[in-house]
């Protein structure tokens, strides 16, 4: 019979690996259906996100809580660059010194609903939550033979 901890390390892992299949698929969405063409720190975000789609998905089949460090340090670095773009984006001192990126400014907002969410904000919450998901995950698996 499995232990109440072990149902819900498998559900937050679950929940993680459905957090980025739902953001690799909103940028999909956002390129290949709306036609908005990527600037250059959204293909950064793809890079970090697309393999924690199939990492996290391999995991929680092989329910493999392991996995938690290289996700925290993944979406830990995925953080820091849509922060980063979401500043460039909304703050004016951060977007008066932005540099240029490519054929896309990376300050260019395709979606601004409410006002405030834009690709990079949606991109930094999916982040932020498999981030502390990782870290739940890690803590809960501490000492525990991750093999």
């Amino acid at each position: 019979m499995e232990s109440k901890s072990a149902k819900n390390q498998e559900n937050m892992l679950f929940f993680a690996w459905a957090v980025s299949v739902i953001a690799t698929l909103g940028s999909l969405y956002f390129s290949e259906i709306k036609q908005f063409e990527p600037c250059e720190l959204c293909w950064y975000q793809r890079i970090l996100m697309y393999p924690l789609t199939i990492l996290l998905g391999i995991a929680s089949v092989k329910k493999n809580y392991g996995i938690s460090l290289y996700s925290a340090v993944f979406s830990g670095i995925g953080i820091c660059v849509s922060l980063y773009h979401y500043l460039i984006q909304k703050v004016p001192f951060f977007t008066s010194s932005a540099p240029a990126c490519g054929r896309v400014p990376c300050t260019g907002q395709y979606i601004n609903w409410f006002g405030f969410i834009t690709i990079p904000f949606l991109a930094l919450i999916a982040f932020i939550l498999i981030f502390i998901i990782s870290l739940l995950l890690l803590r809960m698996t501490k000492g525990v033979d991750r093999t």
